[in-house]
């Protein structure tokens, strides 16, 4: 009797271990995505990071980033608008030349600058808001409105000699916010932008004590 009962026993176990098998199998594969990346070590939150840090990237910027591009919008301005005035004015064909290059370097800068203000939220300041309402010194080596009348005045050599003083002080201005923007801000685009003013700009005031050398 054991001998003829027992084969049915095995089988009837067997089977109820193969379906309770299979029942766990297809539970765990519900489970799988969640749990097998903290059964192998990984966390799940790794894999939407990177995701989410791209994300933000491009908009990773500061208070510095902000005053930084705020204030080289309308500097940048100016000294496109005392470059335009070189060529109806200018004697030597060096300044004028000079002139062009500040007007295409910072007239592309300028829509740069504009555009992260927008993509921050903040405010492009509006055109012609300039330091020409100052009667004193103005801030970031702006040029004062009468020292812009007395440009726009000058011609020939008087003209080199005004407009090569002028940008000197106004590079010199606009080094420091780069300066400042380097070591306070956090975009690594507006850092770039900054980094490259630095050494184009420093260049340019060497060039420009050359040349005033040859006019005085």
């Amino acid at each position: 009797m054991i001998r003829t009962r027992s084969p049915f026993r095995r089988t009837a176990v067997l089977a109820a271990a193969s379906a309770a098998a299979l029942v766990l199998a297809a539970c765990g594969g519900h489970g799988d995505t969640g749990d097998s990346s903290a059964a192998h070590g990984g966390h799940p939150s790794d894999t939407a990071s990177p995701a989410a840090s791209a994300a933000a990237s491009p908009g990773q910027h500061n208070a510095a980033d902000v005053a930084f591009a705020e204030g080289m919008v309308p500097h940048h301005r100016q000294a496109v608008e005392m470059a335009d005035l070189a060529p109806g004015r200018a004697r030597s064909a060096e300044v004028k030349k000079l002139a062009a290059d500040i007007k295409k370097a910072q007239d592309p800068e300028i829509e740069k600058l504009s555009g992260w203000l927008t993509s921050w939220g903040e405010d492009v300041p509006a055109a012609g808001a300039m330091d020409h309402s100052l009667h004193g010194g103005a801030s970031g080596g702006m040029m004062t409105m009468q020292e812009m009348d007395q440009l726009e005045k000058a011609s020939g050599k008087a003209f080199d000699t005004a407009f090569l003083e002028m940008m000197i002080k106004h590079h010199d201005g606009a080094v420091a916010m780069a300066r400042a923007e380097k070591a306070e801000g956090a975009s690594p685009d507006a850092k770039a932008m900054a980094d490259a003013i630095v050494t184009s700009q420093s260049a340019e005031i060497a060039q420009m004590n050359e040349l005033l050398l040859g006019t005085s």
